[in-house]
């Protein structure tokens, strides 16, 4: 009797354990930046439950740990379809600026227009100038879009609304960088920080929810 008892336990804490290894932790609480700071010019506010975007260039960084090997699911809407955002990922050390974090880590793109840059280099779903969509799922101003990002191990994979826009391994090729504010060409690290883009004054974006999830 009482090794079932001990056996019965530990499948609870096992099927406990499970369960929790499955489930989303929320990054975002819905009432204020409690656990984010800011980075560079501009600022994040709370409208709504929402987290908003306001100037910049700057933005916000989760401090708190590193990630890796795990999912990250974003959603957000835009104002109109020029307005530019991103999800920083795989930043190597906590930012003195934005620049840092744009030329050390990878930026996966939130821009539907063609204001800024446009092209397949420069759309949602992207690697910032370095990856080319396989498609272009976002939807149209005011309507949540939802962005999941896969880090497994030196693989990056980004779905957009469901459809693959990227899927990118360490070493693989890219194009060379050819303006000032794009990000420098070099490897990434496996386990980094992530954090949000306020990009300028014309783009508004609202996030909803960023959460965490281990890879399986």
């Amino acid at each position: 009797m009482k090794k079932n008892r001990i056996f019965f336990a530990l499948f609870v804490i096992v099927i406990v354990w499970s369960c929790q290894k499955s489930e989303w932790h929320q990054l975002f609480n819905g009432k204020d930046l409690t656990g984010w700071e800011q980075v560079g010019p501009g600022e994040f506010v709370v409208e709504d439950g929402l987290l908003k975007t306001v100037g910049g260039m700057g933005m916000i960084l989760y401090p708190a740990e590193k990630f890796s090997n795990v999912n990250i699911r974003i959603v957000y809407k835009v104002q109109d379809n020029d307005c530019n955002s991103g999800v920083f990922i795989r930043i190597p050390e906590k930012p003195a600026d934005e620049w840092e974090a744009v030329n050390t880590g990878y930026e996966v793109q939130i821009d539907n227009g063609t204001r800024h840059v446009g092209g397949d280099y420069h759309c949602t779903g992207v690697l910032y100038s370095l990856t080319k969509a396989m498609a272009h799922p976002q939807k149209a101003p005011g309507e949540w879009n939802t962005i999941e990002i896969t880090l497994d191990s030196a693989r990056t994979i980004v779905f957009v609304n469901g459809e693959k826009v990227t899927d990118f391994m360490e070493g693989d090729s890219m194009p060379p960088k050819i303006r000032d504010f794009e990000p420098d060409r070099g490897p990434r690290p496996i386990s980094g920080y992530i954090g949000l883009q306020n990009h300028d004054s014309l783009s508004t974006v609202y996030f909803k929810e960023v959460a965490v999830k281990p890879l399986e």
